[in-house]
């Protein structure tokens, strides 16, 4: 006996219902790879997304912030590709960075690690710290105190300050006391790297430790900070949603880290 008309509509139904799930199916998985796609072209090309760990950056950058790097500001190397994938030596499209930007690199010691400082000097110049001074080709750097109810030390004095490099670089800094970092050797750049310093000068594992950091190579550069996109105070995790708005530092969002 043949199957009734309803029955073979009902079969045909039941096809094209499957087909459609199976296409619709199809679709998403395209779509969720092209925004894969997109979003991992424009982390590798254009930028990508950081957070501080450490107080190494104080007062400029604070534990909890997140900015966002420019990969092209320096050119390409093998460290904006992700994973570090080596593709090409070197950089492509270099650019010349300046003496003051806040750069992220790859700690040369173990080429993994990112590490987020300012950039002191560069290729060829002197660098030396005397009594707490950063002095550049045996000048040194103007220092100016900045008073700060915030940033003070045990006498209730204040230990911000702020420096003005050759060039115009203008930012602030962290003087804690009288510490061994206060003092060291010169430092010749080397042609092909870079001094690296964080802001807070006396907490701060840089340029001037040769063994745990050392020069920075300009291959090993990821590119320059430019600007907080968010800053959480530590006080909410991130299943407290009930929290999440006291956890914010509103104040700090979308601070450029430009000088």
């Amino acid at each position: 006996m043949r199957p009734t008309h309803r029955h073979e509509q009902m079969v045909t139904n039941g096809k094209q219902t499957r087909a459609a799930a199976a296409g619709g199916t199809a679709e998403l998985v395209r779509t969720m790879v092209y925004a894969l796609l997109i979003a991992l072209a424009i982390r590798t090309v254009a930028y990508e997304p950081f957070s501080v760990p450490t107080e190494s950056m104080l007062p400029t950058l604070e534990v909890g912030d997140y900015f966002f790097v420019s990969k092209y500001s320096y050119g390409y190397s093998r460290y904006s590709l992700p994973f570090g994938i080596p593709l090409f030596s070197g950089r492509i499209l270099e650019r010349t960075p300046q003496r003051g930007d806040i750069a992220v690199f790859k700690l040369p010691t173990d080429n993994k690690t990112d590490y987020v400082k300012r950039l002191i000097g560069l290729p060829g110049d002197r660098i030396q710290v005397v009594g707490g001074i950063l002095h550049i080709n045996d000048q040194a750097v103007t220092r100016e105190q900045v008073p700060s109810e915030e940033y003070i030390n045990r006498h209730g004095e204040s230990i911000l300050y702020r420096e003005t490099m050759p060039g115009g670089a203008s930012y602030l800094t962290l003087d804690r006391g009288t510490t061994f970092q206060d003092n060291t050797d010169v430092h010749v750049v080397e042609p092909g790297h870079y001094f690296m310093m964080g802001d807070n000068r006396d907490n701060s594992v840089d340029s001037r430790f040769v063994r745990d950091v050392g020069q920075v190579q300009a291959q090993n550069l990821v590119g320059r900070a430019e600007i907080i996109f968010f800053s959480g105070n530590g006080n909410a995790r991130w299943f407290e949603v009930w929290k999440w708005p006291w956890g914010i530092r509103y104040g700090r969002i979308f601070d450029s880290l430009r000088w």
